[in-house]
């Protein structure tokens, strides 16, 4: 009897625990909580594991922790376990669906995605399901992909926190009082807690980079243009006129996975296709000594927290004594408050509903773009890569005081305006360079800090190369303790 007991025992918490807990022939070499995409597609291809136990897996995390996070507007459980098993008949059959096959990803709420709920953060959007994926979305989807879930964000994707009137907060998984940084935040937030492998995010005003800084994972904000970035859930009566300024891209826990979801979202969507293809160019180096990289760590113009410039600090030290040629200021020619006076004009007419912005005030912003443009690709002929601040504070505390403009964040020296957020950030938007996030530690509080590393235009495997090999000197991600 004692023995029936215990094996019935034995069996009942078998079946009750996560499908990778009971896997035999995993692979020693894969963590399937926080494993790169790249593993998790290696893992699924040898047969190490089976799509439908990793999308299983996955899901089982996602009760087990998004409760205190709640990173998600939308889970799409029931379609993600049917295209699981598919990904698995299709491989006992020998076909491949591409370099994604089986993996589970997630995906940021402001982006179509056909047959699962898309809002935007936006009420009048609660019910809205497309008929079609967005471009990006598709080309993730015909690599294997398999999405998990819509991510949160603001409504409209408009803050730099992650909360709206149909999924509420997202908090950070290292602090839950303080937010996960927008808008991407609900996808940084579930990458941090190992609910997926790999996100597609957006950014305008710095909505992959802050959240990545703020939560600990990789993000890239690629050249613009490099992914479409048609598809987006837009409020109603929205101009269709490109920005010049907001792209889609990558957040991960690696940056081989930046890589590797650039590489497959990426391209020309549409009649552009007619005419136009799209190869990405090889990083400039292949080991840290091969590149020359500028810095600037702090500025007047925007001043950074103690605490993150210790951070940048150690991680330029650190770069110095691997070998790496640094050249500390900004470029020659460089017209900062007057080419953010232009990032911020482009940015008020692209997301305010009733901006004002005159034609000739729209022309000299587009102007100063193009000088701005021509100054860092001038740079960029003697160096690889700028590293600068993503913002100059790590994760701040929850604020939804209903006055964006009147709201404060806290600094040592005193509190600074909210907007401050976007001025490290408006470098590369403004230019449409490329730049990448990437962890290099954790403040006294035990929050996460990243640097921004802006590269030369159309040259985004560059900044992610760079990335890679800072990441080997710093740690890279870290998991939160949840």
């Amino acid at each position: 009897m004692h023995c029936t007991l215990s094996r019935r025992r034995l069996l009942a918490s078998m079946a009750a625990a996560p499908f990778l807990s009971r896997i035999a022939r995993g692979a020693p070499d894969f963590d399937p909580d926080f494993g790169s995409a790249t593993d998790a597609a290696r893992a699924i291809r040898t047969s190490a594991i089976s799509s439908h136990e990793l999308t299983a897996h996955v899901f089982a995390r996602i009760r087990k922790y998004n409760g205190r996070v709640n990173a998600f507007v939308t889970l799409a459980e029931d379609q993600a376990t049917a295209r699981a098993r598919s990904a698995d008949e299709a491989l006992a059959r020998g076909e491949s669906w591409g370099r994604l096959h089986g993996v589970p990803i997630l995906m940021k709420d402001d982006k179509k995605t056909a047959g699962i709920r898309s809002t935007c953060g936006a009420k009048m959007y609660a019910n809205n399901v497309p008929k079609q994926n967005a471009p990006a979305v598709q080309n993730l989807l015909d690599a294997g992909a398999i999405i998990v879930g819509k991510t949160n964000l603001p409504e409209w994707a408009s803050d730099f926190q992650s909360y709206n009137d149909v999924a509420g907060t997202t908090n950070n998984p290292w602090n839950l009082q303080r937010t996960p940084g927008g808008s991407t935040g609900g996808g940084a937030a579930a990458l941090a807690c190992g609910m997926g492998f790999l996100e597609l995010g957006s950014d305008i005003g710095g909505s992959i980079r802050t959240p990545s800084h703020f939560c600990g994972v990789f993000g890239h904000k690629p050249t613009i243009d490099v992914i479409s970035d048609e598809g987006f859930v837009e409020p109603p009566n929205t101009s269709p006129a490109p920005d010049r300024l907001s792209v889609n891209g990558p957040l991960a826990r690696s940056p081989q996975d930046l890589l590797l979801g650039l590489q497959i979202a990426g391209g020309p969507a549409g009649v552009a296709r007619i005419a136009y293809s799209w190869n990405l160019p090889p990083a400039r180096g292949a080991r840290l000594r091969d590149y020359r990289i500028g810095y600037v760590l702090d500025d007047p113009f925007c001043p950074v927290a103690p605490d993150v410039r210790r951070q940048l600090e150690n991680a330029i030290d650190a770069l110095g004594k691997a070998g790496a040629r640094l050249e500390p200021g900004w470029p020659a020619g460089m017209r900062i408050g007057e080419w953010y006076g232009a990032y911020f004009t482009m940015l008020g007419a692209a997301v305010l509903p009733n901006d004002p912005t005159s034609h000739r005030a729209w022309g000299a912003a587009v102007g100063a773009q193009y000088a701005a443009r021509r100054c860092w690709a001038e740079y960029f002929r003697g160096h690889d890569a700028f590293l600068m601040p993503v913002d100059f504070v790590t994760a701040f505390p929850h604020d939804h005081s209903p006055e964006m403009m009147a709201r404060k964040i806290a600094t040592p020296a005193g509190p600074r305006p909210y907007l401050d957020m976007l001025k490290w950030i408006f470098h590369a938007t403004l230019t449409g360079n490329p730049a990448t996030v990437c962890p290099v530690g954790r403040t006294p509080e035990g929050l996460p800090c990243g640097v921004q590393i802006l590269g030369p235009y159309l040259e985004d495997a560059t900044p992610i190369d760079i990335a890679g090999r800072i990441a080997e000197l710093t740690g890279g991600f870290v998991a939160p303790k949840l």
